[in-house]
């Protein structure tokens, strides 16, 4: 077994680390190259390259995982190949086939082993790719050339405090145009949202939730994750959009599963009206993404409008056990469905 780095791993942030290998891989004449691992970290391409003035770029994010046992482990890298795939196709750009997605991320992770935090350290290796349009273009049109890479870091939670309840607000912006790319991974999407960011932490939110753009009135998706909703009955409530603008996370849809399959929960995946929750009809709510898992949310503010959920105090028990469940899957800790867990080849 290759030793672990020397690093303090219960005080990292989700912050940017170089490992020792990135992978890339390019396309060039209407093919991807063969591809493989690197250690040069930096990217160059011309100044006139379309991922800089048309906004060619797509990303995906997932985790490695060292489990009890000392085995190295990914979490349904299938379904970020499946997303990726669909998010090119969506942006005009050539799909990175999804067999050589799933073996460059475990090419990746393997040559970078040493920097997979330990089990119970509350870290994990955060696992990007990107995809990106590094031919030349002037006119407005689609790049002839597009480079595929993976870096790795290894991160600690995404909002400080792990499952400890943050307090989020309804943004004045939109998201996502109805009927647009709201529900592709595209980088396009996230700068949409950085000043509606930027606004939020400055009044001491940790996140904005965006209501659906066509008619302000249904609750869609915050910045960088999804929503869930617990009713008074006990029921996980996940809204969907009218408009198809909700990003397809990977981590809800496994919550989902984890909910009927294992919890036996009554799940309702359906429009959720920001006016129930100004009624109070639910008692619990959390952010979930890759990042974050599940972050719950103690409470919303709307204008002067403020909503408790389920307080500050700590988070409520149903988020708390899907939270556990799913981490405790991802780390090997308990078995989940067949083909959930990808193991790094020894």
């Amino acid at each position: 077994m290759i030793e672990k780095k020397d690093l303090d791993w219960g005080s990292l942030g989700f912050a940017y680390r170089p490992t020792d290998y990135s992978y890339v891989c390019n396309y060039k004449n209407g093919a991807w190259e063969e591809g493989g691992l690197t250690t040069d970290h930096s990217v160059t391409m011309s100044e006139c390259a379309g991922i800089l003035h048309y906004c060619q770029e797509c990303f995906e994010g997932l985790k490695a995982y060292t489990t009890e046992d000392g085995r190295i482990v990914c979490f349904r890298p299938d379904l970020n190949a499946d997303r990726m795939y669909t998010t090119a196709e969506r942006l005009c750009m050539p799909p990175f086939p999804k067999d050589k997605f799933i073996e460059a991320v475990k090419q990746v992770v393997k040559a970078n082993e040493a920097w997979v935090p330990p089990f119970g350290s509350g870290a994990t290796l955060y696992i990007r790719p990107v995809m990106f349009a590094t031919g030349i273009v002037i006119g407005v049109k689609p790049a002839e050339e597009y480079q595929f890479r993976i870096l790795t870091t290894p991160v600690g939670p995404y909002y400080k405090g792990g499952a400890v309840p943050i307090s989020i607000c309804i943004s004045q912006y939109d998201r996502a145009a109805p009927r647009g790319t709201g529900n592709i991974k595209a980088g396009l999407n996230y700068a949409m949202s950085l000043r509606a960011n930027v606004e939020a932490h400055a009044n001491g939110f940790a996140e904005n939730l965006y209501l659906d753009s066509e008619s302000r009135t249904y609750v869609e998706e915050a910045g960088g994750a999804n929503i869930l909703f617990v009713d008074k009955e006990g029921t996980l409530v996940v809204p969907i959009s009218h408009t198809d603008s909700i990003l397809p996370s990977i981590t809800r849809r496994s919550l989902v599963t984890v909910a009927t399959e294992m919890l036996g929960m009554k799940v309702d995946e359906r429009y959720v009206k920001f006016s129930e929750v100004e009624n109070g009809d639910f008692v619990e709510a959390g952010l979930c993404g890759t990042a974050a898992v599940i972050s719950p949310v103690g409470k919303i503010t709307y204008g002067d409008e403020v909503i408790n959920i389920s307080g500050m105090e700590q988070a409520g028990p149903v988020m708390t056990k899907l939270r556990n469940t799913l981490t405790d899957i991802q780390s090997g800790k308990i078995e989940g469905p067949e083909g959930w867990i990808c193991e790094i080849d020894a």
